[in-house]
């Protein structure tokens, strides 16, 4: 019922910062709770943030905590990952991901629906 397309990503020195972007289709996607996940190579698929249906909950994997920020824009059909003070360990495969409840979940299998990717890739 929902396409998810990321844009943003691209090759960051550790320290600095990226914004990625998360464009979605369908009429209920107010209703959506949101998520971005990353997958590193040889790595599990790791959660990142969660934020729900109408902005007011977020939730922060602790090794982002602080330097991330979730946010949405239901009115453009958005939803944004700030990423500031960059390390080398957050290089991975940045994934948008939609849920059809209102309330946020933090496991991959909890989610419906999901992007291509996004590479991020911070420099030493």
């Amino acid at each position: 019922q929902v396409q998810l397309v990321e844009s943003g990503g691209g090759l960051v020195q550790a320290g600095g910062s990226l914004r990625l972007s998360c464009a979605a289709s369908g009429r209920t996607f107010n209703t959506y709770a949101m998520g971005w996940f990353r997958q590193a190579p040889g790595k599990e698929r790791e959660f990142v943030a969660a934020i729900d249906w109408n902005g007011y909950s977020t939730s922060y994997a602790a090794s982002v905590k602080g330097r991330f920020t979730i946010s949405r824009d239901n009115a453009k059909n958005m939803v944004y990952l700030q990423m500031s003070s960059l390390k080398p360990e957050d290089t991975a495969v940045y994934y948008c991901a939609s849920r059809l409840r209102i309330l946020i979940a933090t496991t991959a299998r909890e989610y419906d629906y999901w992007g291509q990717g996004t590479q991020v890739t911070v420099s030493p």
